[in-house]
């Protein structure tokens, strides 16, 4: 077992820009405050249990909960004391993509050195941020080991949560519900999106999984949520699909070697919608990347975020000549890449080198699919991701995932290290939600884990688009696909379409529709201007969970207005307080009340920051609006 001195200087070697303190003496449990000094966290005891309690503004955000951590069966939280407190300080800003070019890590934490009545001695490790909490356990050790969690988060009385259960694993369609009215036993796929009754809001999920199975969340009680690991979900429908055989295998619990650090459990929280987008505590909890894959970190020069076409879901043949369209295509929309299906494998590599770089000379990158079951071995990735750099190929989308037990968990960063090697760019499918990979592996542009227009028969897209910017894109980046023009959208206009390319986080942001549909559309301009990521990203009331999502980004000097409306007629006026002074140029895409299949109208329009905007959307209607200043 490490020494805790050695444990010390550990916290240091993995905290970047934290300054430590130590303290021995009288020990007690450390009340921690934010940085600002609105969110608490308290520990204590009661009767041998550990427990945790979450207040912003003197408000409970998680009532007094029981903190349970278990090493091969054995319960070492129960009858644990702290014996050592380390309290620890960190302040940084890194580059970041996606709602803002900037993340800003400041916190104050504990390292709290516990020991069991046994003798076994481990660690807790908290962080208190302005915009929530986290923690995580550490259990030094040798030798191969079984970690098991069964944390509870007991809500507030009169909280309504929004969740989805593990069916199709991560890709499924949130309800709302009052907290008292959850279902003993049901699943809650993270993260779990709450509102407390004093109007906080808040969301549990997780950070820095790695070497872990992953978390989801059980209801085991009134307004009580446990953590339970991936050897404990319910086998997904996806799964069962593909991995018949491997049901048994995911259905143990993951072992590890040495010592055991757990994912961060992570409390986002805030007053509003806006502290909850911006928040960047996931990537905040994750390793920076390592400089000898990524010598510029995020902005190394081979991480190359943008807008991609896909011949997928609004028709087109699967041919070699057709890709080479959708590629010319691409170049003319002025979009940066193309991701091709798993036809491509009964191309050559003279057909590969021949169609990469006749993209290229078009300003566009390729992407090629896998099936993750082929990338199971070294010497399989290893194959695999070189014959992509030596084709010229710039990504790799690979699929089929379908659970979080730690084996699977391992096979994501094996997948991540290996295309870094070969500085290949990484989108994953069928995949879990993201924990912050993305920050220590910045080749990870998006995943899936999410109900995305590839769901043909999801009709009600409109309380689905209104839901999903507040629950499952508060874990990062999702593939969803977004814009179509055809019976894929659902309830909503074609301006609710293409407001979601700029509200949905997607760093690779991979169109639906088919590229000349885009080209003909009346609102290219629009389409042609939205950018992959941003600068400054403001969530703007009346912002409301599946009733309006009302998004002002900026990129570069840019502003953009966008709306998606739910399922019910809205009536809005925005203020454009968001600009800066002087006048600007706006063009805006409006729905059209004439159109029959819910088409759009474009305007052309001068304007300041002291003016404003009144709409009134039907049921899934939409608006987007840019603001260049003159």
């Amino acid at each position: 077992m490490l020494k805790r001195s050695s444990i010390f200087f550990w916290f240091c070697s993995v905290v970047v820009g934290t300054q430590l303190f130590s303290q021995s003496s009288a020990v007690e449990f450390p009340q921690l405050k934010s940085p600002n000094g609105q969110i608490e966290l308290k520990l204590s005891s009661h009767e041998g249990e550990l427990s945790l309690g979450v207040s912003l503004d003197q408000r409970a955000v998680i009532e007094s909960s029981v903190l349970s951590i278990e090493i091969d069966g054995k319960n070492i939280s129960r009858g644990a004391a702290p014996v050592n407190v380390t309290l620890t300080r960190g302040n940084e800003t890194y580059p970041v993509p996606g709602a803002h070019s900037t993340a800003t890590n400041h916190f104050e934490g504990a390292a709290v050195e516990m020991k069991h009545e046994s003798g076994a001695k481990w660690f807790l490790e908290l962080r208190a941020f302005n915009d929530g909490v986290a923690f995580r356990h550490i259990i030094p050790g040798e030798g191969r080991r079984v970690p098991d969690e069964s944390t509870t988060f007991l809500l507030p009385d009169r909280s309504v949560v929004w969740h989805h259960d593990l069916g199709g694993h991560y890709e499924d369609v949130h309800r709302k519900s009052p907290a008292v009215e959850l279902k003993s036993g049901e699943w809650i796929a993270p993260p779990m999106t709450f509102k407390t009754p004093a109007g906080i809001y808040a969301s549990i999920t997780e950070a820095a999984l790695s070497n872990y199975s992953g978390m989801a969340l059980q209801i085991t009680g009134e307004r009580k949520v446990t953590v339970g690991l991936g050897h404990k979900h319910p086998i997904s429908y996806p799964f069962r699909l593909r991995y018949s055989n491997d049901i048994d295998r995911v259905t143990q619990p993951y072992a590890t070697t040495g010592h055991i650090i757990s994912p961060w459990r992570v409390i986002m929280m805030g007053r509003d919608l806006n502290t909850l987008v911006n928040s960047d505590i996931v990537q905040n909890l994750c390793e920076a990347p390592d400089p000898k894959l990524f010598p510029k970190g995020s902005r190394s020069e081979w991480i190359k975020r943008g807008r991609a076409v896909w011949k997928y879901l609004d028709g087109g043949a699967n041919t070699f000549e057709n890709m080479k369209e959708f590629s010319r295509w691409a170049g003319e929309l002025g979009f940066e890449h193309h991701v091709i299906e798993g036809f491509w494998s009964r191309w050559s590599d003279e057909q590969i080198r021949e169609f990469v770089d006749e993209s290229k000379r078009r300003g566009v990158g390729i992407w090629l699919w896998r099936h993750s079951r082929e990338l199971r071995t070294p010497e399989s990735q290893d194959a695999f991701f070189r014959k992509l750099q030596t084709n010229g190929v710039v990504g790799a989308k690979i699929d089929f995932f379908d659970h979080e037990h730690g084996d699977v968990v391992n096979l994501y960063t094996q997948l991540l290290k290996k295309a870094a090697e070969h500085k290949i760019l990484v989108n994953f499918h069928g995949a879990n939600k993201p924990s912050g990979e993305s920050r220590t592996w910045p080749n990870e542009l998006i995943r899936e884990g999410v109900r995305g227009m590839e769901s043909s028969r999801l009709q009600a897209r409109a309380l689905h688009n209104t839901t999903l910017p507040f629950t499952r894109y508060l874990a990062g980046s999702g593939d969803y696909t977004p814009v179509h023009f055809g019976a894929r959208k659902g309830d909503t206009s074609e301006a609710h379409q293409i407001a979601t390319a700029a509200i949905f986080n997607e760093p690779l942001l991979t169109y639906a529709a088919h590229p000349t549909n885009l080209l003909k559309h009346p609102a290219l301009p629009m389409i042609k201007a939205i950018p992959a990521v941003w600068d400054e990203t403001i969530v703007l009331p009346p912002s409301e969970i599946g009733r309006v999502a009302i998004f002002a980004r900026r990129s570069g000097a840019d502003w953009f207005l966008a709306i998606l409306n739910g399922p019910e007629e809205t009536s809005l006026r925005i203020p454009f307080s968001f600009l800066g002074a002087g006048n600007y140029s706006v063009m805006e895409v409006r729905d059209d009340p004439e159109s029959s299949n819910r088409g759009i109208q474009l305007h052309e329009k001068t304007t300041t920051r002291s003016e404003q905007v009144d709409l009134k959307f039907s049921a899934g209607g939409g608006y987007i609006a840019r603001f260049r200043r003159n």
